[in-house]
């Protein structure tokens, strides 16, 4: 599988329902660029996305006291890890992915431009050419470029309209907005709330996800 060479190629594969194969082994691929590095596990297959030696990603897993299918996303690997590349990580994410919708205007949806907003500080720490779009009735819809350069969605919702169903309507405008391109989300494993909004929509959950980041600079 000639995409199993590339960041970028292994998640435009995915996102059209095509995976490494399920065969217990460890990809190493360079990183897409210099934010973003980390760790992806799908069926029997993780993924590293790494500028180190993939020769110390190997030696690592070969030391590391987990199940070989697990090795990759093990406490003991991924703090490993990030000691190796000075970087940190906050979770384990569920990777998902939905096809795109047919575009046009979604009601309710007014784009914004509010680099203040906590939300979408956030989102410019993790992505490029962030979009965001405010719900009438009190929520937020952020696109942007992540790892890979795939187009990565989130929503947040005010928690005086939760329960009324406008998370699942921001996931679902996310794939009228996406341009004809899947859309990912990378949502807590703890976080049941968005995860089963998201799976309302028409997300499909694909693997599970470690990113680290580098470490703000001090001062």
């Amino acid at each position: 599988m000639e995409s199993l060479r590339d960041l970028r190629g292994i998640l435009e594969e995915a996102g059209r329902g095509g995976f490494p194969p399920a065969d217990g082994t460890v990809t190493v691929v360079p990183q897409h660029g210099p934010r973003d590095a980390g760790v992806l596990a799908f069926t029997a297959h993780s993924v590293v996305f790494t500028d180190e030696d993939p020769r110390w990603v190997y030696d690592t897993l070969a030391a590391t006291p987990a199940d070989p299918l697990a090795a990759a996303m093990s406490p003991h690997f991924l703090t490993a890890f990030a000691a190796r590349t000075g970087r940190r990580t906050d979770t384990v994410d569920v990777m998902c992915v939905a096809a795109a919708l047919p575009g046009g205007p979604v009601p309710g949806l007014a784009e914004i431009e509010d680099p203040g907003q906590p939300r979408v500080v956030s989102a410019l720490g993790h992505r490029d050419t962030v979009r965001v779009w405010a719900a009438a009735e009190g929520g937020l819809l952020v696109l942007g470029r992540g790892v890979g350069g795939r187009l990565e969605a989130a929503v947040e919702v005010d928690e005086s309209v939760r329960h009324r169903g406008l998370g699942r309507r921001l996931a679902t405008a996310a794939r009228r907005l996406s341009g004809g391109e899947p859309v990912w989300a990378q949502i807590s494993a703890g976080n049941a709330r968005s995860l089963r909004a998201f799976l309302a929509s028409g997300y499909r959950p694909v693997g599970s996800e470690a990113l680290f980041l580098r470490e703000p600079r001090q001062g």
